[in-house]
């Protein structure tokens, strides 16, 4: 599920000097391109948080005749079975995938990243005890484990957020416990340890700072995985009880209509390829506008 980044990525600070007229426009231009990708990622971050003003009506009420087709006045996307506007549900579904997107990739990240500075900086026992339970995490299929935890716990934007977010934290663990071990090897960080600095001095001034980079770019390149996870669940019927609006469920209950009424399910589907997509180019600008700065 987890990307790590790449030890070759474009790093254009060093070269650009050797570069000609043509090759430095490019390098402006890709760096223009990523950054305007990122305004795009938090401009989606603003709509999703803004969803309830933007919504033109209620996403769960009738506002006026089934199976309007798109474009039609009043309503952009059109109405589905029972006359609900789909641009107003689609909104919302957004909000509810996006949010919790991040906040599954936050949390993750946050456990994966204690688990993983632990076990790097103190090593030995604490290390080997860490890994092993998370070792415990990742031999087990990702996908089914969300899945049975979900049905266990019933459906329900909370339990979908637990389900997701026990299989997602150990990926993060074994990034940045790599990360710390490959930096407490080196040579400012030894010799710290030889100057009498304390071992959460050593990774508080010395380790952390240089793991922030891949957890960010690891954590940006994530939320299209979990938006997509999320949107699976949600197809499957463990996501929010209906009629609240959420864009797998909506897709999955739409596809009855799919051949009559193709509007129905397609426009949460593609919500949801809109969202992956901004996601996965937004972790791909962010990833190359860090490796820019190194």
């Amino acid at each position: 599920m987890s990307t790590s980044i790449a030890s070759t990525d474009l790093a254009t600070e060093p070269v650009t000097g050797r570069l000609g007229r043509f090759g430095r426009w490019q390098v402006a231009a890709t760096r223009w391109v990523n950054w305007v990708i990122v305004g795009v990622l938090v401009a989606l971050t603003l709509v999703a948080l803004l969803a309830p003003v933007i919504a033109p009506y209620d996403p769960v009420q009738p506002v006026g005749a089934p199976y309007l087709p798109v474009g039609s006045s009043g309503h952009l996307l059109g109405t589905d079975n029972i006359g609900r506007d789909l641009f107003s549900r689609v909104i919302l579904g957004v909000r509810t995938s996006w949010l919790m997107a991040l906040v599954v990739v936050a949390v993750g990240l946050l456990i994966g990243g204690v688990v993983g500075v632990v076990a790097g900086a103190f090593g030995g026992w604490v290390d080997a005890i860490l890994m092993r339970i998370t070792d415990m995490f990742l031999a087990l299929p990702a996908a089914i484990v969300a899945i049975a935890v979900a049905a266990a716990l019933g459906p329900g934007l909370r339990n979908t957020f637990l389900a997701i977010t026990v299989v997602w934290w150990p990926y993060y663990a074994r990034i940045i416990r790599g990360e710390i071990r490959a930096l407490a090897a080196r040579p400012h960080v030894e010799a710290a340890r030889m100057a009498g600095a304390g071992r959460l001095r050593i990774m508080a001034k010395h380790l952390l700072p240089g793991v922030y980079p891949t957890a960010l770019v690891t954590a940006s390149l994530d939320i299209g995985a979990v938006v997509l996870t999320l949107a699976s669940l949600s197809f499957l019927g463990l996501g929010q009880s209906a009629p609240a609006p959420e864009l797998g469920a909506d897709t999955s209950r739409g596809m009855n209509e799919l051949l009559a009424h193709w509007w129905i399910p397609v426009m949460p589907g593609l919500a949801v390829m809109v969202l992956s997509l901004v996601a996965n180019l937004a972790g791909d600008a962010v990833r190359t506008l860090m490796a820019g700065r190194r």
